[in-house]
């Protein structure tokens, strides 16, 4: 496997692990910065669950599971869209803030690992697979 494919695995497996943190301490308020009394229920359901889906896809691709690489696209995507939301449609601040900023960051990695999906996808195990 060429060493860029395993550079993005690994750079996945530390990001998907952080936001687990990060979503885990928005839900318990103690994140400066996150989500508002205000941000919708549905949006703040969905950051609650990504302290479940971060970890576990992170999880899973360090054991080299195509399921992991499958979550952690799907995560990355749709918490790069939910930040959009949040970021552009919620907030009404103007010009560059640092969720703004944070929200590019997570669209380049999902644009990353979703274009990386096919190389490193053969290096991964699947199930009913042996090895």
């Amino acid at each position: 496997m060429p060493r860029w494919v395993r550079v993005v695995v690994i750079a996945a497996v530390c990001v998907l692990a952080y936001g687990g943190i990060v979503h885990l301490g928005d839900l318990l308020g103690i994140r400066p910065g996150g989500p508002s009394q205000s941000t919708p229920t549905w949006l703040m359901l969905y950051f609650t669950s990504l302290t479940v889906f971060d970890p576990l896809a992170a999880l899973l691709l360090t054991l080299r599971r195509i399921e992991g690489l499958l979550l952690g696209c799907a995560v990355f995507a749709s918490d790069a869209a939910a930040n959009g939301y949040a970021n552009y449609v919620l907030d009404t601040a103007p010009g560059t803030t640092p969720g703004r900023i944070g929200q590019a960051v997570i669209t380049a990695l999902a644009v990353a690992l979703i274009v990386a999906a096919p190389r490193v996808a053969p290096w991964l195990h699947r199930p009913g697979r042996a090895g």
